[in-house]
């Protein structure tokens, strides 16, 4: 049997110290190395990569590209160690990802979706996922940051949210709006009185009493979008989790915007509030859309204008 297992561990634990999660790329190279071992190789070749990457035969090439996207990076690190691993080469099955469009929810779809959660058979399970959207909508949280809020990240005295466990390990606090911290203590009588005795000390619990899954969230998310009945806009524009995170930076800058706020001033303090490392990370979150185009265009027009 080879040390491949053992470099891959390497590989990750070193990666993830850097603050990257890696975990879609372990779960593919996990899978890659078990498959070299099934074939008793010694070493990573070109060839035996690409004959893993292209599975199932019928599946997007975008999809194999990802597959020997992550076996790129790992050799990469291993050949410094390993003269004799191959690196597939960048020309080979690239990625060519389209990114998606944010689905443009409004207030009344968010509505609909606490009320779709308020609905679903367990007063638990109904009170947590109607609140965990909630907390989304009005913070612009990453879902995994949500689901990773132990009970002692809400300080109920300063009114914040403590982020420990953000992208690349960063940390942050989040100031709460009075209405906000109503529903998280409301939610939290609730919690405590169907799980008084939990597993974890998750601020948001399974029926288990267990810090909330990733992907359970995700599925039980996109069963309540076909129960209010949201369609996608277009084939790269679906109603997703995370473009909450997107609604809430764009209406962010369209109340700015109409207060009249100094956007230079204002776009770090959202980045930050967002957990990015720069503005320009925040950029993207802001496509257009018909309130931002509006109003770009009136201050055009007034700029053009000049005083009078």
């Amino acid at each position: 049997m080879s040390d491949l297992p053992g470099h891959l561990d390497q590989y990750l634990a070193t990666r993830r110290a850097l603050g990257f999660k890696l975990q879609r790329p372990g779960q593919l190279l996990a899978d890659f190395v078990a498959f070299l071992d099934d074939e008793d190789a010694e070493r990573i070749t070109v060839e035996a990569a690409l004959r893993w990457a292209v599975q199932p035969a019928d599946a997007d090439p975008s999809w194999w590209g990802t597959r020997l996207a992550a076996v790129r990076g790992f050799t990469r690190w291993l050949a410094a160690f390993d003269p004799d691993t191959e690196v597939p080469p960048d020309d080979v099955l690239p990625v060519r990802s389209r990114r998606a469009e944010p689905y443009p929810y409004t207030a009344a779809d968010i509505t609909a979706l606490m009320a779709a959660a308020g609905r679903l058979p367990s007063p638990l399970r109904a009170a947590t996922y109607r609140t965990l959207i909630g907390l989304l909508a009005v913070t612009g949280m990453r879902v995994g940051e949500a689901i990773a809020l132990d009970r002692d990240d809400l300080d109920w005295v300063e009114k914040v949210a403590v982020v420990r466990h953000g992208k690349f390990a960063k940390s942050r606090e989040l100031v709460l709006h009075p209405s906000t911290l109503d529903a998280l203590q409301t939610y939290a009588r609730v919690r405590d009185h169907y799980c008084p005795r939990p597993v974890e000390p998750a601020f948001f619990v399974s029926l288990n009493g267990t810090r909330l899954i990733y992907n359970n969230v995700h599925e039980v998310f996109h069963r309540l979008v076909g129960q209010i009945g949201l369609r996608a806009v277009a084939p790269r524009c679906r109603p997703r989790i995370h473009d909450l995170r997107h609604r809430f930076a764009v209406t962010t800058l369209l109340r700015w915007y109409r207060a009249g706020d100094d956007l230079a001033v204002r776009m770090p303090q959202l980045s930050t509030y967002l957990g990015h490392t720069a503005p320009t990370d925040t950029y993207w979150y802001l496509h257009a859309t018909p309130e931002l185009l509006q109003i770009a265009a009136q201050r055009l027009e007034a700029a053009q204008a000049g005083p009078r």
